[in-house]
């Protein structure tokens, strides 16, 4: 008898915070988690280093098919490389953006983002993690903030890390991207109808992760 393994589908807008929130349930549930926004972004990366345009589709599927790509202890290798930190970058945001508009590369990735799902269970996020990737979602979460408390955070991140960067410039970007992954024709970024809402503008991560553990708990009894 074939084992149902749980899904908790974790979507939003970009620097909604999805990422750091969806890799502490994972932890605190002891599920396999799926950053899916990295796999763009390391498609972006070597279509940037193996001289790929980002709108040629045929070329970048085909990239993404054969993506030599890992996930280990919290890096993100390619072809052996650790990309953790190059991926992270305001440029490879973007590329990402742009390449997962593209049907080909999505359809390319599809089944490799599928091959997350192993026992215990998985904790996926991205933007199309509930609508189309696991649709028999069990908990599908639609996670966002403020564009203004997003562009906070972004800015506070890239302070950090010593990045030059302009809280006006993060503000125009983050709208210019939501209005792009919204408008897609493909896997546009929405809210299932059967996702649960989570606004974390005015929520720490603590706060975030325990509501999403309090639903895990209430949907899997876990």
């Amino acid at each position: 008898m074939q084992i149902e393994i749980p899904v908790i589908a974790i979507d939003g807008p970009s620097a909604s915070g999805k990422g750091t929130v969806a890799a502490l349930v994972a932890a605190r549930l002891g599920w396999n988690y799926l950053d899916s926004g990295s796999l763009y972004r390391i498609v972006a990366l070597a279509a940037s280093r193996g001289g790929v345009a980002l709108d040629a589709e045929t070329e970048l599927a085909a990239l993404a098919q054969r993506l030599p790509a890992r996930f280990r202890q919290g890096q993100v290798l390619l072809d052996g490389d650790d990309v953790t930190d190059a991926i992270r970058s305001e440029a490879c945001s973007a590329g990402a953006s742009r390449v997962a508009a593209l049907e080909g590369v999505r359809t390319a990735l599809l089944e490799l983002q599928r091959a997350y799902r192993q026992v215990p269970g998985l904790v996926a996020e991205g933007r199309d993690m509930g609508s189309v990737v696991f649709p028999d979602a069990a908990l599908k979460v639609f996670l966002t903030a403020s564009v203004e408390s997003r562009a906070q955070r972004r800015y506070k991140q890239l302070i950090e890390k010593g990045l030059p960067v302009t809280l006006d410039d993060l503000l125009q970007d983050l709208r210019e991207r939501d209005a792009r992954d919204a408008g897609r024709a493909v896997a546009p970024l929405q809210q299932c109808a059967d996702a649960l809402l989570l606004d974390t503008t005015a929520m720490t991560i603590d706060q975030a992760v325990g509501r999403i553990v309090m639903w895990a708990g209430e949907r899997f009894a876990v």
